[in-house]
């Protein structure tokens, strides 16, 4: 195809905009109340619908004194474990945590030193893709979109795989840890491929390293000189973990039960997972929080100034700027209310971050932001709880410092989530997998985060 020629493949005539019309009939959204219907799997409150039970996280936002519900700090648990615990293991203990965290999800314990090592070894050995896999696949019709790309890569891995449709629990163990393994080779090469055949850039095919951890495997990938430097591996380490599994009532994972129930094969129930995580009201949210910043720092002259800002944010949230969809993109969460811990966690360590890469004002503007937001969401919308800064708030600005391109930014959710999606499905399996389960409510009780060394 010539560029720049009009693409008939793509057109939306006039004959289209007119039926369009016919489409665009709502339903009166007072039904939706009387009926009690569940829109996006959630109640009004922004409560997930109970519809199953899972032992793989746990998700805490209110806590009942008296009969009546109070909120609190949110607080996520992972198998029972403080996800806040386990970040603060293993930065003391100066390793990379995503392996360990892997491990949990899939099995339920905490690794010990020798059990973490061989897991280390066992995806270093399944990152190398099927031969002729690079040039056959993802060097022939890159897409824009790396989500696309990665979806059609999991689906092609189905005719490489000898047993791709046995759902015994062994084979579906040994596919979900390959992908595990695949995913960040396979969304750094698609955005090698996009990069240059659409972008114009020199192309960069590194092999995976076996000594490398998930996040260091990343950047040696995808930078062209393959360097970089510890604070940046570990806080991408950190978000990757952060990342990893948030309860069974997000879509995604959702989508993962769902499709699972049907009896489908592993490669079908991921491509649906991803497409899921695609939507910006979703896995593709950090992306739309940098580009509202972006917006932000073209219109406000004057970033310090607080009547400034809370009036361009009120303009957002009327729809009247930004993409006018009247959202604040990375403020407020289905479930969490006084605050997301994830984003506690990741707030903490952006702080040294932006000073290390010379980002103190770009950090004190979402700083203030992230205050007045709450203001003009609570002046201007009704609303049924608080609303807070979620995960994908501070994730995109993070992504943004490492210099990593915003067409990866939700693929890294994606290779992060693809381990509780598989320790998801897994569960669905072994339960028997005939009720269609969000699986949204944590059983398991709380435990304490041990030391490798004591383990």
């Amino acid at each position: 195809m010539i560029k720049n020629m009009p693409n008939k493949f793509s057109e939306i005539t006039p004959e289209i905009e007119e039926l369009a019309k016919k489409c665009e009939k709502k339903i009166d959204p007072t039904l939706f109340e009387k009926y009690d219907v569940k829109r996006g799997l959630r109640k009004q409150s922004g409560e997930g619908v109970l519809a199953g039970l899972t032992d793989i996280s746990t998700i805490m936002s209110y806590m009942v004194e008296d009969r009546e519900i109070v909120p609190c700090d949110g607080k996520l648990y992972y198998h029972g474990i403080d996800i806040e615990d386990i970040v603060q293991g293993f930065i003391k203990e100066e390793r990379y945590g995503f392996e360990e965290t892997v491990y949990l999800l899939l099995f339920g314990e905490l690794p010990n030193e020798e059990q973490l090592q061989d897991l280390k070894q066992l995806l270093a050995e399944y990152r190398q893709l099927p031969t002729n896999f690079v040039r056959d696949i993802i060097m022939k019709a890159p897409s824009r979109d790396m989500m696309n790309t990665l979806a059609r890569s999991v689906l092609t891995l189905f005719s490489y795989d000898d047993n791709a449709s046995d759902t015994s629990i062994p084979n579906v163990l040994r596919q979900s840890l390959q992908l595990i393994a695949l995913f960040p080779v396979l969304a750094v090469y698609g955005y090698q491929a996009y990069s240059h055949y659409e972008k114009g850039e020199s192309l960069v095919i590194h092999p995976p390293q076996e000594n490398l951890s998930t996040a260091e495997n990343i950047l040696y990938l995808l930078r062209p000189d393959s360097k970089y430097t510890k604070l940046e591996a570990k806080i991408l380490d950190l978000a990757l973990v952060l990342h990893a599994e948030h309860g069974g009532g997000n879509n995604s994972t959702f989508t993962t039960h769902v499709v699972s129930s049907s009896g489908t094969d592993t490669y079908s129930s991921v491509a649906a997972a991803l497409c899921s995580l695609k939507g910006p009201k979703h896995g593709g949210a950090n992306i739309k929080v940098v580009q509202m910043f972006a917006d932000i720092k073209e219109h406000v002259k004057d970033w310090t100034n607080e009547k400034e800002l809370k009036g361009y944010l009120t303009r957002i949230v009327r729809k009247e700027a930004f993409d006018k969809s009247g959202l604040i993109y990375g403020m407020g969460h289905a479930v969490y209310s006084i605050s997301d811990p994830r984003s506690k966690v990741l707030s903490y360590f952006v702080e040294g971050l932006s000073k290390e890469k010379g980002k103190e004002k770009e950090y004190a503007l979402y700083t203030n932001v992230e205050k007045l937001a709450k203001e003009v969401i609570a002046e201007e919308r009704r609303i049924y709880k608080g609303v807070s800064a979620n995960i994908d708030f501070y994730s995109g600005f993070i992504y943004s410092m490492l210099d990593l391109p915003y067409e990866l930014y939700t693929p890294l959710f994606a290779i992060a989530r693809i381990a509780g999606w598989s320790a998801h499905r897994m569960e669905e399996l072994v339960n028997g997998g005939r009720i269609i389960r969000p699986a949204y409510k944590g059983v398991a009780g709380h435990k304490k985060y041990t030391p490798i060394k004591e383990r």
